[in-house]
């Protein structure tokens, strides 16, 4: 973002300076105002209290698309802690796990309490800026952990890039990174030919970036940067793909794509891209590329 230039057109071109926000709360404010659509997240709550032992508090509680607990952080700046006090929150989640449970019934019910990925949970730390060693430490840490800078383009446009992005160490990925169990069940067992066409999606997807987050669910297996863009979906005889891109930005084909806004289904996405054969995915990477991008 710090090569980004932004303009205006109305009377002419005048460029938009980015600038930090005056406080750390007017960037906490916005972002738990509209955290699904800006990071994936549903948010749970705001400065939640760690209880008097631990002595603190928490900038904001999420669960993400998969279920993964979500602990956000900001900075209206730089600060070289801002990675340590996240990580000192989760270490402190990973131990009071029933308080979380309570959260999530009392925000989202029963139903989604049971649901959740403990193996998985993340830290996003937004700021103004990181330190180099900010970049080097996410690289090396075991804990899923994403940096993200924020930008304010004069007073109606905001910016967030995810500049560095890691995973952890809880699975042996095979490729890119990988997070969740690796015990997997799915409703339906795909045939040979399903298996060979879901391991060429399966390097098609990685190969869009490396900011590419495996998530392995029970019903289907998400590629995610900060949010989900694909849910891989195997089947007996086809894979289904529901993915982020906009059913009304494409031209649909019938037994090929098809619009499933408001219809239930495994994943997350509401296009859904039905997979036959090796040229049905060759038809499905441009789809996969504005997915990736709208992520």
């Amino acid at each position: 973002m710090s090569g980004l230039k932004l303009f205006s057109t109305k009377g002419g071109v005048t460029e938009v300076m980015p600038r930090l926000a005056d406080e750390e709360a007017e960037v906490q404010d916005l972002v738990e105002a509209h955290m699904e659509a800006m990071l994936g997240v549903r948010f749970l709550a705001s400065e939640y209290s760690t209880g008097p032992v631990h002595g603190g508090r928490i900038d904001s509680l999420g669960i993400d698309e998969n279920g993964a607990p979500v602990i956000v952080e900001y900075k209206r700046s730089t600060d070289p802690g801002v990675i340590n006090q996240g990580l000192f929150y989760m270490a402190w989640l990973m131990d009071h796990r029933d308080a979380f449970r309570r959260l999530m019934r009392e925000r989202l019910g029963v139903e989604a309490a049971a649901r959740v990925l403990w193996d998985a949970p993340r830290l996003i730390c937004v700021a103004g800026d990181f330190t180099r060693y900010d970049l080097h430490a996410v690289r090396e840490h075991r804990h899923s952990i994403d940096l993200v800078r924020y930008r304010i383009f004069g007073d109606d446009h905001f910016a967030l890039e995810t500049v560095a992005s890691a995973a952890g160490r809880r699975t042996a990925p095979k490729a890119g990174r990988r997070r969740g169990t690796a015990k997997a069940q799915r409703t339906e067992r795909p045939d040979g030919a399903m298996e060979e066409l879901a391991a060429a999606v399966d390097e098609v997807l990685l190969g869009l970036g490396e900011d590419i987050t495996k998530v392995e669910n029970q019903t289907y297996t998400a590629y995610q940067r900060l949010q989900n863009f694909a849910c891989l979906c195997p089947r007996k005889t086809k894979l289904l793909v529901y993915l982020k891109a906009s059913p009304a930005s494409v031209e649909l084909v019938p037994g090929f794509t098809r619009d499933v806004t408001g219809l239930g289904h495994h994943g997350t996405g509401n296009l859904e891209v039905q997979l036959h054969s090796q040229r049905d995915l060759e038809r499905a990477q441009e789809l996969f590329h504005m997915s990736y991008a709208a992520a």
